[in-house]
């Protein structure tokens, strides 16, 4: 801890502190001074007892605002130190969304181009907690493997990926998504995108020209396929997921879905609506491509089983570390039916030969030392915080709203009132430095508005504020 530093850069007398919401009005004090470079990277702050003494609060206040900092990634607690500055503002998360739409591992694409305004707090669905990313457990991990790697691990790699990740996947995916595979039936893909790229190059090369999507869905989704040449077949989605009935009535024999959390409504795929699929793909002789979308983000409700363990001749199943760590760390897997492997891997060798090796061993150090789930753990904690922050504001301060997919997930969808124009509203929203995006941009078919908001980027108390924000700009019923 700093015997030097004290409470002099605030500037702050215990008297000006307001009587109530004492620890939010710290917090965006500390905020302030490490955006304006009063507080600099690596600076330790005074203890929260000393801190605490000196401002007159008690402890506890102090304790709050440094755990509210350390959520946004601002500080951290390090041994032997105590609380370190480790960001500022506006220099951590992803950049902001590009116009054009990004790869389908989020199962999101943006809306608007980006403003370059740093005032402007992005609420996008599939925007992970970068700052929960666990630097310490993988700069372990990362030593272990340089270590212990040979010259072997270092070379040309499968183009199915390391052999020790796959067998440290198929462990995980076994205990985690009820799967029965071995590590030859692991491939390790640069995400959901890049799986969903192969098997379109190979699905499109057998002759299959359209593919059944689910709508609302994924937009990146679409235009992955669309770039690979099929054409996307919207299929409507209901209170029970993908209706099958309505797949049934298409001549399509693939479809893409994501029955563990449905993108965007965030639904379950129903126990009856599993079985008719499972049944359609067996009697179409067709694939099922299940994308795992936000499996692992689950609050109130146990885990739903992979569709792959039930038919993994007729399930492609794909997942990724995007939302989990971080999506630029390109790490995913792709579980093929036996007949689609050679020509993926064929695919996989023509596009990048295989995938980055010290990722993928780290990866699996991770897996086998079962730091991945308890971070995994943790991460639920801190979401299931600040989607209550969410949930609670909307059902406060606009009962007439209805919040859906709560119950998993790094996103909510908020209905609006049928006569408003979502995508308008979101400009709106815009004008007022809040980024979502309109239910619409994710339809092939009209349907009524909607605002999809993602809440896993910021910490609880600043979704409150950017929330009664949000509520304040959308027109109530006429």
């Amino acid at each position: 801890m700093s015997d030097d530093l004290g409470s002099d850069f605030l500037q702050l007398a215990s008297s000006d502190l307001p009587v109530r919401g004492r620890a939010e009005h710290l917090t965006a004090l500390m905020r302030a001074a490490v955006a304006d470079g009063r507080l600099r990277t690596g600076v330790a702050l005074p203890s929260s007892r000393r801190l605490a003494a000196e401002l007159g609060l008690s402890r506890g206040v102090v304790v709050e605002v440094y755990r509210r900092l350390a959520d946004e990634g601002l500080v951290e607690g390090r041994t032997g130190v105590g609380t370190v500055i480790t960001a500022r503002p506006g220099r951590r998360g992803p950049a902001a969304p590009r116009e054009t739409a990004p790869p389908a591992d989020g199962g999101a694409s943006p809306v608007l181009p980006p403003t370059g305004d740093a005032s402007v707090l992005d609420l996008s669905p599939g925007v992970p907690d970068l700052a929960a990313f666990p630097r310490e457990a993988w700069l372990r991990a990362e030593r272990t493997v340089l270590a212990e790697a040979g010259p072997l691990d270092l070379g040309y790699g499968e183009p199915r990926g390391h052999e020790r990740l796959r067998v440290e996947l198929a462990s995980y995916l076994g205990r985690m998504r009820g799967v029965r595979i071995g590590s030859e039936d692991v491939m390790v893909v640069a995400g959901v995108a890049q799986a969903l790229a192969l098997l379109s190059q190979v699905l499109r090369a057998g002759g299959l020209r359209s593919v059944a999507v689910e709508d609302p869905g994924s937009r990146g989704v679409r235009d992955e396929v669309a770039h690979w040449g099929l054409r996307p077949v919207g299929v409507p989605v209901d209170a029970d997921g993908l209706d099958v009935g309505a797949l049934a009535a298409t001549e399509e024999s693939v479809v893409v879905t994501t029955p563990a959390h449905q993108f965007p409504t965030g639904v379950v795929l129903s126990p009856a609506r599993r079985r008719e699929l499972l049944a359609w793909a067996d009697e179409r002789q067709g694939l099922v491509v299940e994308d795992d979308y936000d499996a692992e983000h689950r609050y109130d409700r146990p885990p739903v089983p992979a569709l792959h363990a039930s038919a993994p001749d007729r399930v492609a199943h794909t997942g990724s570390t995007s939302k989990s760590l971080a999506p630029g760390l390109r790490l995913g897997w792709l579980l093929a039916p036996t007949r689609l492997r050679p020509a993926l891997l064929a695919a996989r060798h023509a596009s990048d030969i295989a995938a980055p090796a010290l990722p993928q061993l780290v990866l699996a150090d991770l897996l086998a030392s079962g730091a991945y789930e308890r971070h995994l753990r943790a991460v639920r904690v801190r979401q299931r915080r600040r989607r209550d922050a969410v949930v609670e504001t909307v059902r406060d301060r606009r009962p007439d709203l209805t919040v859906e997919g709560v119950a998993a997930g790094l996103h909510l969808l908020v209905r609006l009132p049928a006569h408003l124009d979502d995508i308008a509203v979101a400009e709106a929203l815009r004008e007022a430095g809040l980024r979502v995006q309109p239910l619409s941009w994710h339809r092939q078919a009209d349907g009524p508005p909607g605002l999809i908001i993602g809440y896993a980027a910021h910490p609880p108390d600043r979704l409150r504020e950017a929330i009664t924000r949000l509520l304040a700009t959308i027109p109530r019923r006429p």
